[in-house]
């Protein structure tokens, strides 16, 4: 399984100062997608991490301002699950505006919206001239809590979805993933999209 690391740095840390552990890629066709990078480091009770999404001003869909907006936006999403088999497994889904579409799940896409995640968590998002950042913050106790975090390893999909259009609501997507599903289509919500987070020293 694919792997990354996350660094235990001390509480004063920055992401200014922290290089990217993966960059997303997009592998369904040749165009070369707008680059997404991520950074993640913990202390030992925090996990902070942060996309860095490049591109022009982010399209982002708001009408009422439902949290189910945030699948026709420009977003990055988070999903993790407590076992191979994916029963269950996690979803948070933020756009540039901090919007936050969370959902449990069961495999193969039975989807539970009405769940929120159920502890703090912690969202900042900026956006700039050519990129926006999507930050926040895990309490490691609750990632034990939701049997998320094994020993130091979280089981972990990271994706960005670049939104091109909306048309009558809808948006057109072009998916960027960390690990390459195997697909022929973008599609993530399968155990292939998965790799592991190695907390350090943890």
């Amino acid at each position: 399984m694919k792997s990354i690391k996350a660094l235990c740095l001390p509480n004063n840390s920055s992401f200014d100062s922290i290089e990217a552990i993966c960059v997303l890629q997009y592998p369904w066709n040749q165009d070369h997608p707008r680059v997404t990078e991520f950074k993640a480091y913990h202390n030992k009770e925090i996990l902070y991490f942060q996309f860095k999404a490049f591109g022009p001003e982010p399209i982002i869909f708001v009408e009422n301002n439902h949290k189910l907006e945030v699948r026709h936006s420009e977003r990055v999403e988070i999903f993790f699950r407590i076992n191979e088999e994916m029963s269950p497994y996690y979803v948070l889904e933020i756009d540039p505006l901090g919007r936050l579409l969370d959902y449990k799940a069961e495999y193969y896409r039975i989807f539970d919206r009405d769940w929120q995640w159920p502890y703090d968590l912690k969202i900042e998002t900026q956006i700039h001239e050519n990129f926006y950042t999507v930050s926040g913050q895990f309490q490691l106790d609750t990632l034990r809590r939701m049997e998320l975090l094994h020993g130091n390893e979280i089981q972990i999909g990271l994706y960005r979805g670049h939104c091109i259009h909306i048309q009558n609501g809808k948006a057109e997507i072009r998916w960027s993933t960390w690990v390459d599903p195997k697909t022929s289509t973008a599609e993530f919500h399968l155990p292939s999209s998965f790799g592991t987070m190695i907390l350090e020293n943890l």
